[in-house]
């Protein structure tokens, strides 16, 4: 079986919102992720797919700083990342949002989806609230500031987390517009509410004009907020192309996945 090393997806010629040049990532003598090289430029969206334990999540977590590399290169707006996202004094402006809400317990939906606004101490109370409402608003979320998490159901937990996403320091004057991440956003959730999250991303992509990859196994989700796709398994891109080429592509990889087919090179042994 012959792997692909190297897929570059970049269509137009931008900034790179990702670089990643021979990244690897091992478990003790597993290797996660084998020598992956790929670029995303500004305004790009991207699906990741592939079986579950292909690497997929894993590839967010080191775009995210929560993990470091073993091995290779990765540039997020063209800074080179060689620190966990807190030590750096500087960090690129990476949002994940995982699967599940990851909302603080303790902490009012206010404090939570306003959380990073609280260390610039040229913003006031008032001004953080007033940024953290209309996030909220962006969602379809009102009068929910004062509430606990446990106090809203899983779905609108869901929606502050895309309200966090949203959150940008105007004061800061980025560089760089953000890097959304988007991990399974739309997995175990009934094709309706994988419809209402589906239009999030999309709404949560417009408003915040940045690049973003989605890691999902939904077609659905896959179809509907992505212009690029990647497919990974065994810790290698097998296969990168537009969504269209996704639709139709007859590849054995692609072919497999979209069918949920047992026979193809993709086998629950390997997995």
């Amino acid at each position: 079986m012959k792997y692909i090393d190297v897929f570059y997806i970049s269509l137009k010629k931008s900034k790179h919102a990702v670089e990643t040049k021979n990244l690897s990532i091992s478990w003790g003598e597993v290797n996660v992720l084998n020598q992956i090289n790929f670029e995303l430029n500004d305004g790009e969206k991207l699906a990741i797919v592939g079986p579950s334990g292909s690497g997929k999540s894993t590839i967010l977590k080191i775009l995210a700083g929560l993990i470091l590399p073993t091995k290779g290169e990765l540039r997020i707006f063209g800074e080179k990342q060689t620190y966990l996202r807190l030590d750096q004094n500087n960090p690129p402006d990476v949002r994940l949002v995982f699967q599940n809400p990851a909302l603080l317990g303790s902490l009012t939906i206010e404090e939570n989806v306003g959380f990073l606004l609280k260390r610039n101490k040229n913003l006031s109370k008032k001004l953080i609230h007033e940024i953290v409402c209309e996030c909220l608003a962006e969602v379809g979320l009102f009068n929910v500031e004062n509430k606990l998490p446990n106090e809203l159901s899983g779905g609108m937990q869901k929606r502050v987390s895309f309200a966090r996403a949203l959150i940008t320091d105007q004061t800061l004057n980025a560089k760089s517009k953000p890097l959304l991440l988007f991990d399974e956003p739309t997995a175990g959730l009934d094709p309706i509410a994988s419809s209402r999250i589906e239009d999030l991303i999309n709404k949560t992509n417009d408003k915040a004009s940045g690049s973003s990859i989605v890691v999902s196994h939904v077609l659905s989700t896959i179809e509907r907020t992505s212009d690029k796709v990647l497919m990974l398994y065994g810790g290698k891109f097998r296969w990168a192309g537009s969504i269209d080429e996704f639709k139709e592509s007859n590849d054995p990889y692609v072919f497999q996945f979209r069918h949920g087919k047992l026979d193809g090179p993709m086998q629950p042994k390997d997995i």
